[in-house]
């Protein structure tokens, strides 16, 4: 199937769910509203002729313009893409998902923007949905254990993002 058509039918099966797509680029990719996201996951893992059976890893990243100068110039507001990799092992195909969200949720900062959880759809993201949340700070709405995976949990901030600051000291160990 073209990418024309693929696009077609996802549009006809989630309308406004898919806000953008790019099925000509290297990693075809399609965005998706968070709202839509979890429905869209199980349609592409159980459809016989897309069987994405794999979610190969969930990812961040983060569109914040940290120079002024460019700053000033974006049009852009600054948000935060999550981006699933699925591979169909059985078609050996590929596809990106992304879903743009806010950096902080209702603009306050330091309150983690959410997502609904698909690791009921693929078991492997049960953990790539908690590293994105230890190191980008992206909250995944019922997620079965969601907590820091490779910091402590008394670790503050969220070291991925671009405006994050390292601290000068945790539990007394200075840093560099």
């Amino acid at each position: 199937m073209s990418g024309v058509e693929f696009l077609a039918r996802l549009k006809g099966k989630f309308g406004d769910g898919i806000v953008s797509a790019d099925l000509e680029a290297i990693d075809p990719w399609i965005g998706v509203s968070p709202e839509s996201l979890p429905s869209l996951c199980a349609y592409l893992k159980s459809e016989e002729d897309l069987a994405f059976d794999m979610c190969n890893c969930i990812t961040v990243v983060d569109h914040l313009i940290t120079d002024p100068k460019k700053a000033a110039k974006s049009t852009e507001e600054p948000r935060l893409d999550v981006v699933y990799h699925l591979t169909s092992i059985r078609h050996k195909h590929s596809l990106v998902v992304k879903v743009a969200l806010p950096r902080w949720q209702d603009g306050v900062e330091g309150q983690c923007p959410s997502v609904p959880t698909v690791a009921g759809i693929w078991r492997t993201a049960d953990w790539h949905e908690r590293e994105t949340y230890d190191l980008s700070g992206v909250w995944f709405e019922g997620h079965p254990d969601l907590r820091r995976i490779l910091l402590p949990e008394d670790w503050e901030g969220y070291p991925l993002r671009k405006d994050y600051e390292m601290p000068q000291e945790y539990h007394g160990i200075r840093g560099r």
